[in-house]
């Protein structure tokens, strides 16, 4: 079984309630039909009536009790969620009349309905901006109490057979924190920890990455890097992990153990952190084009209740695997997995 036919297995135990945003949307649509005949999830697709309706129809789909459609215009709930925007957003200037037309925006209302308790998680972003996508998650569903921030991450599957022999890894941050500080990237490196263990069942093994592996060079950017590991070792001893470490020397038996004898993590890596977004951004893209990876993501860390993105170029796949992870997220935050 693959990582990804186990995520859907796994998520299958325990239906969530997933909205997606963009109900119109074809792949959307294919990937509800199909999350909702295997038993993944009970979908809500958010947009106007008659365009969904369609685009089901076109797909051999129709409403049911797993299938629903929820139009920000004519749904019973919409005046309800008015006024708890407006409550949630005053202190901003909102006004009733502003929140009452703000709601219609489907990534909006789907996130208002997730922050309400009217389902467990959202999914967006096949048609919307990665920005506005995470700004209505940010916004209405915010982040979570005990959180330091909220931060992403791509889980990248590796190709079947690897000769790494890992299957699995994730890369953060990827997609959302640009310049993070020692801080904010130890947090980051907490959060994919458990984000790893959640979705994987297994150990996570963290690597806070740099183009120094222990005091090789001597830069500002490296000393933040060491800095984050001295603080996960401080605050966090449960948690193997070590840096600033190389790519090679993080993912390579071998190099690890030459450039970093003793290192907890060096060599055997399936947590890689990042040092800023420009690097997190490239270093997947490059796993996923050159190395063969699938990447998930970006898969949003650190909200209260779950809000992902897909990427504008994702197949249907692509949005079952979200719907999965998204459920095993809202499993993970209930203490239910």
């Amino acid at each position: 079984m693959t990582v990804l036919d186990a995520l859907q297995q796994r998520a299958k135990i325990r239906p969530a309630h997933i909205v997606l945003s963009e109900g119109h949307d074809p792949r959307i649509v294919a990937a509800a039909i199909q999350a909702t005949r295997s038993g993944l999830a009970q979908i809500t697709l958010v947009g106007d009536t008659q365009a969904v309706t369609n685009t089901l129809s076109a797909a051999g789909g129709v409403p049911s009790a797993q299938l629903l459609i929820a139009d920000p215009d004519t749904h019973p709930l919409t005046n309800n969620i008015a006024t708890a925007f407006y409550e949630l957003r005053k202190h901003k200037g909102v006004t009733p009349e502003a929140a009452a037309k703000v709601i219609r925006d489907p990534l909006v209302f789907a996130a208002m309905l997730v922050r309400m308790g009217h389902a467990d998680g959202t999914v967006g972003g096949a048609v919307a901006t990665t920005s506005d996508t995470v700004r209505a998650a940010l916004q209405v569903i915010g982040k979570a109490k005990d959180a330091a921030l909220v931060s992403s991450f791509f889980l990248m599957v590796l190709p079947e057979g690897h000769p790494s022999g890992r299957a699995a890894m994730i890369f953060s941050d990827s997609g959302l924190v640009i310049e993070p500080n020692a801080e904010e990237l130890a947090a980051i490196a907490v959060q994919s920890a458990a984000s790893y263990r959640a979705l994987i069942q297994d150990t996570p093994k963290i690597a806070l990455l740099s183009f120094s592996t222990k005091g090789s060079a001597r830069h500002p950017n490296v000393s933040k890097v060491s800095q984050a590991a001295a603080l996960l070792a401080e605050n966090h001893p449960d948690l193997d992990a070590d840096g600033e470490l190389q790519f090679d020397a993080a993912f390579v038996p071998s190099v690890g153990n030459t450039k970093a004898p003793g290192s907890p993590t060096a060599g055997q890596a399936n947590v890689m952190i990042f040092p800023n977004l420009d690097a997190g951004n490239i270093g997947y893209k490059i796993a996923q084009r050159i190395g063969g990876c699938t990447a998930i993501g970006p898969i949003l860390q650190g909200l209260a209740k779950p809000a992902n993105d897909l990427s504008r170029g994702c197949t249907a796949d692509d949005v079952l695997n979200m719907i999965a992870v998204t459920a095993l997220q809202s499993a993970a935050l209930k203490g239910t997995i």
